[in-house]
């Protein structure tokens, strides 16, 4: 998860990396409806039904033409929200040592929200970078995302977070 305004050498690492392993990857990217069901069956969600929260996926999807081009046609987004509890599985982005610090997100988290759109595979994930990077390793990419070498390149290094790098790259 990029979490601070890109440098001209960040820029240069993501190119870096996209060169090693722009060869080596094939579109695997999951629906919005398997993303959602993967959170459903590691984590215990609560689901939110505020308008405003709904309307954070929403726009983030139709104020973004990378995401927004993922939408089906004749479609619009179908939003869900949910806080993150501190139970089970997820009690891990609630430990001390995985918390982010307090400077990205303005202060202490309490809850972590998320919040997913089933018609494109777009997620948001406020309160952790932890989330945000598994997700974004069991996303995967599209062929589209397969030539953008900011998200090869945070792709990459969320399979190597989690151990997942042999498993997706060809060799």
């Amino acid at each position: 998860m990029i979490t601070s305004l890109p440098t001209e050498a960040m820029f240069e690492e993501w190119k870096s990396v996209f060169e090693k392993y722009k060869d080596k990857l094939e579109p695997n990217r999951i629906s919005g409806i398997e993303l959602l069901s993967y959170l459903e069956a590691h984590y215990v969600l609560t689901e939110i039904n505020d308008v405003n929260a709904l309307n954070v996926v929403r726009d983030s999807v139709m104020m973004n033409d990378i995401y927004k081009e993922k939408l089906p046609a004749n479609t619009s987004p179908s939003p869900k929200a949910f806080y993150l509890e501190n139970s089970g599985n997820g009690k891990k982005f609630y430990y001390p040592e995985n918390v982010d610090s307090t400077e990205i997100w303005g202060g202490n988290i309490t809850r972590i929200f998320l919040g997913i759109d089933i018609s494109t595979g777009f997620y948001t994930v406020e309160g952790s970078t932890m989330l945000h990077d598994e997700l974004n390793a069991i996303r995967g990419l599209d062929e589209k995302d397969l030539h953008n070498f900011v998200i090869v390149a945070q792709y990459i290094s969320a399979l190597k977070k989690f151990d997942m790098l042999n498993k997706i790259i060809r060799q």
